[in-house]
C-alpha cells in the first residue's frame, strides 16, 4: 500500500529528475504520468500507483509548491472526467495503453458524440448507424450539443448496432478519430455568441473494430459509466469557499455597499448558505467515490449546480443594476474551454441557462434520483419491450 510519506518521495523525486524550470512542460507532464503521479488511483502502468484517491492532493500540493506544470484539465475535461475511466473500466490492455497517457497529458484532447437532433433527453432513441463490414464499422448519422468537438482528436461515440432489438440492447460503444474522412465538424452558436458546442455529421466513418469498448450491443451500459462520471464531474468539482458562481457575487456585494438592499441581502445569504452545503455534499461524494465507481448520486449534485448557477447569476445581474445588462464581447469564436465565471456578468447569466441542459436535463435528472436514488416507483414505459425499428418515430 503506497502511503502520503512514500507519494511524498516520489514526487521530490520527480523533480529532482525533472526540475520545472529546466524541464519541458510536456516533457514534464509524460515523465510523471511514468512515474505513477498523474492520478494515483489507477493502476500502475497507467499513470497510477493503485493507492487510494484521497492521495491525489499530496502529490497536488507537492508539484504546486515547486511550481510544476499541471495538464490544464480546464480543456480537456471530457477527457479526464469521461473518457479516461470509461476506458479504464472496459478498454482492453491495448487501449488503455494506447489513449491514457496522451489523454492524461493533453496531447489528445476529447470530446463526447452522444446527443442527437432526436435523442437528446431519450439518448437510448439514438438513430445514428455502425453497421459491421469485416474488421470494420461502417458509421452514418448526427450528433449535437458536443463540446470541443473543433479542438478534438477522439470522441467517445455511441451507435445503434441492431435495430431489431429494444433500444436500449442495440447500442454499441466506440472510440472515434475525429480526423478520419467523414467526420464534419459545424459550429453551434449559442446566446452568449460563441459557439464552444457542434454539430457533427458522420458519413461513411470507417471505425476498426479494435475501438469498440467493451461487447457489441453492451454500449450502454458502457454509457452509465460515462453518463454517471459525467454528472460528478459537472456537478460535483472541487472548489475552495466561495469558488464557483457565489465567488463573484459575494466579491461585488463586499466591494460596492451603494448596491446593497435588504432583500438582496437575505437573498445573497441564502444562495450562500446553499452553494456552502452542495459545495460540502459534492466534497462528500467525491469521497464516497474512494470506494467504487460513481452511481445515481452524481445526478442530484448536478441538479443542484445548474439551479444554484441559475439563481446565483441572476442575482448578480439585479445587483449590479445597470451594469448587469452590459455585455463584454458577442464575437463569435469558438472557445478551447468553457470559463463559468471568468467573464462578466452578462456572461454568466446567459452561460448559466445552459447547465439544466447540458450533461442530462433536470428532468431526466429529476428522475433518476427519484428512481435510482430515492426507489421510487418507475414511470409507465411502453417502449421497453419494443424492437428500436418499430418504434414510432
Amino acid at each position: 500500500m503506497t502511503d502520503a510519506d512514500e507519494l511524498v518521495r516520489r514526487t521530490r523525486e520527480l523533480l529532482d529528475q525533472n526540475p520545472p524550470a529546466s524541464t519541458d512542460r510536456l516533457e514534464f507532464l509524460r515523465a510523471r504520468f511514468d512515474a505513477g503521479l498523474a492520478w494515483v488511483h489507477y493502476p500502475e502502468g497507467l499513470g497510477g500507483l493503485g493507492a487510494p484517491r484521497h492521495l491525489q492532493v499530496v502529490v497536488d500540493a507537492e508539484l504546486e509548491a515547486a511550481g510544476a506544470p499541471d495538464n490544464d484539465a480546464r480543456r480537456n475535461g471530457i477527457g479526464l472526467g469521461m473518457a479516461a475511466p470509461t476506458i479504464l473500466k472496459y478498454g482492453t490492455e491495448e487501449q488503455k495503453q494506447r489513449f491514457l497517457r496522451p489523454l492524461w497529458t493533453g496531447e489528445e484532447v476529447w470530446c463526447q458524440l452522444f446527443s442527437e437532433p432526436g435523442a437528446g433527453s431519450d439518448l437510448a432513441a439514438l438513430g445514428t448507424r455502425a453497421v459491421r463490414e469485416g474488421d470494420t464499422w461502417v458509421v452514418n448519422g448526427q450528433k449535437v450539443w458536443t463540446s470541443g468537438a473543433h479542438n478534438a482528436r477522439w470522441a467517445i461515440l455511441i451507435a445503434r448496432t441492431d435495430p431489431a432489438v429494444p433500444k436500449h440492447a442495440g447500442i454499441t460503444y466506440f472510440l472515434c478519430d475525429m480526423t478520419d474522412p467523414g467526420v464534419d465538424v459545424r459550429p453551434l452558436r449559442q446566446i452568449t455568441g460563441e459557439a464552444e458546442f457542434n454539430e457533427v455529421f458522420l458519413t461513411d466513418v470507417r471505425i476498426p473494430d479494435s475501438r469498440r469498448l467493451g461487447e457489441i450491443g453492451d454500449g450502454w451500459r458502457v454509457a452509465q459509466t460515462t453518463l454517471n462520471n459525467e454528472r460528478v464531474a459537472i456537478g460535483g468539482m472541487r472548489l475552495p469557499r466561495e469558488g464557483g458562481m457565489i465567488g463573484p457575487v459575494a466579491k461585488t456585494w463586499r466591494e460596492r455597499p451603494e448596491l446593497r438592499t435588504h432583500d438582496l441581502h437575505q437573498r445573497l445569504l441564502k444562495l450562500w448558505v446553499e452553494a456552502e452545503v452542495s459545495r460540502l455534499t459534492a466534497e462528500r461524494l467525491r469521497q464516497q467515490l474512494v470506494a467504487g465507481q460513481p452511481g445515481p448520486e452524481g445526478a442530484g449534485m448536478k441538479l443542484a449546480f445548474a439551479r444554484l448557477n441559475q439563481e446565483i447569476s441572476g442575482l448578480e445581474v439585479e445587483l449590479r443594476g445597470e451594469e448587469g445588462l452590459l455585455y463584454d464581447d458577442w464575437t463569435m469564436r469558438r472557445p478551447e474551454l468553457v470559463d463559468f465565471t471568468g467573464r462578466d456578468a452578462g456572461y454568466r447569466y446567459l452561460r448559466a441557462k445552459g447547465n439544466s441542459i447540458e450533461g442530462g436535463t433536470s428532468e431526466v435528472l429529476l428522475n433518476i434520483v427519484a428512481e435510482r436514488v430515492l426507489g421510487l416507483p418507475a414511470e409507465p414505459r411502453t417502449d421497453k419491450d419494443v424492437a428500436w425499428k418499430d418504434l414510432a418515430r
